[in-house]
């Protein structure tokens, strides 16, 4: 356990002499807005090493230098919540990154994987699981503790390096660079208040009620940042839905909403939320926003998706690609309403290769598909 800043830039002089490190976090979010971290998993081709992130006086700089160093591969599995708590700590986000569960995606082990049936897969190892629900804040933590968290990271060298030979051999390294460029990329971790009406289900109808919900999500938002308290404990959801379709306007209607507690309406909070209501009932009508709708698909489309749908299994059983990183079901909505003009990942790059090419044959008439010995096949039509 690396418990000194001094202890923490030795190790991570020597991991940076490395090609690769492996890296995994244990955090606790259930009582604030930013993920808490507790322990940070490390290891390179060597050694193995477990940092204390909470221990007295530590200072996390040289592990943030080691994550912006260029020439050693960062090696996750399912990396985003990792990377979303390093970005915040550190402000920029490791680079160049390998996902192994995304590895696996392509590779062909399904969709998201889970860590110890892929290390099964590949390793034979088998991971104790009974430590997995620990409070990673607590101190001292069990040898049992400490050795479940290690093994996240070095069983994931002999994954990384399975997974690596297998897109080597298959040439789809490219295939994952597509994908590893959206998980590096800082919007993808920078959610700005305004948007966070879209974490929302839209129980709304009209455009002033969207607008409410919007000011209304926004204004949480700032407030669960600020105040580092998860958004539901600062208000649910189910309030942001009345709240949006009651339009309280001042204290007395603020206080008639059910899913508020009695007094609220008298709160900091609760004039808060009726200036952003006022705000959003002060904008003219013309500059309101629509509400999205589902666009009813094009006569004979649902039947076209079908097609689509089986034309993707057979690519998937034939590629060995999990299907959620082809195209997804609004995707084949797309495609089977706009064919070629569908603005969708699969009909671009090796997806295009893969699935879109023969999906657009499809639908053109060019191809068709057929039963045949217990299998169904696309089918070339002269």
């Amino acid at each position: 356990m690396i418990t000194t800043t001094a202890e923490l830039a030795e190790t991570c002089k020597t991991f940076a002499t490395f090609d690769f490190v492996t890296i995994d976090t244990e955090f606790i979010r259930e009582t604030t807005f930013w993920p808490e971290l507790c322990l940070i998993q490390m290891a390179s081709p060597d050694e193995g090493v477990i940092i204390d992130p909470l221990a007295p006086g530590i200072d996390l700089s040289p592990l943030y230098a080691l994550m912006a160093d260029k020439t050693v591969l960062k090696v996750f599995h399912a990396a985003r919540q990792d990377i979303e708590i390093l970005h915040k700590l550190a402000g920029r986000v490791p680079e160049p990154l390998f996902d192994t569960q995304i590895a696996a995606m392509v590779c062909g082990f399904g969709e998201s994987i889970a860590y110890d049936q892929l290390v099964a897969r590949l390793t034979d190892a088998r991971i104790d699981k009974t430590s997995r629900f620990t409070d990673w804040r607590r101190r001292p933590l069990t040898d049992k503790q400490l050795a479940y968290a290690l093994a996240d990271v070095t069983h994931l060298r002999d994954v990384y390096h399975a997974l690596d030979a297998q897109l080597e051999k298959s040439g789809r390294k490219s295939w994952l660079d597509e994908e590893m460029a959206l998980l590096a990329a800082p919007e993808t971790y920078d959610l700005h208040p305004d948007e966070a009406w879209r974490r929302l289900k839209l129980r709304v109808k009209k455009p002033i009620e969207l607008q409410i919900l919007k000011e209304v999500a926004a204004w949480r938002e700032r407030e669960a940042r600020d105040a580092d308290r998860p958004r539901g404990r600062i208000l649910k959801d189910d309030a942001i839905y009345e709240i949006a379709q009651q339009q309280p306007r001042d204290e007395a209607s603020l206080s008639r909403l059910r899913s508020l507690s009695k007094g609220f309406e008298r709160s900091g909070p609760g004039r808060e939320i009726i200036a952003a209501v006022n705000r959003a009932l002060a904008m003219p009508k013309s500059e309101l926003p629509a509400v999205p709708r589902p666009q009813p698909l094009p006569e004979g489309t649902a039947a076209a998706v079908e097609f689509l749908k089986v034309l993707l299994k057979i690519v998937v059983e034939e590629e060995g690609v999990a299907a959620k990183l082809i195209a997804s079901s609004s995707d084949l909505e797309q495609l089977a309403s706009k064919g070629e003009d569908a603005e969708v990942a699969a009909l671009s790059g090796w997806r295009r290769e893969l699935f879109g090419t023969r999906a657009l044959e499809l639908l053109s008439g060019k191809a068709g598909l057929i039963y045949r010995n217990r299998r169904v096949e696309l089918l070339t039509l002269e």
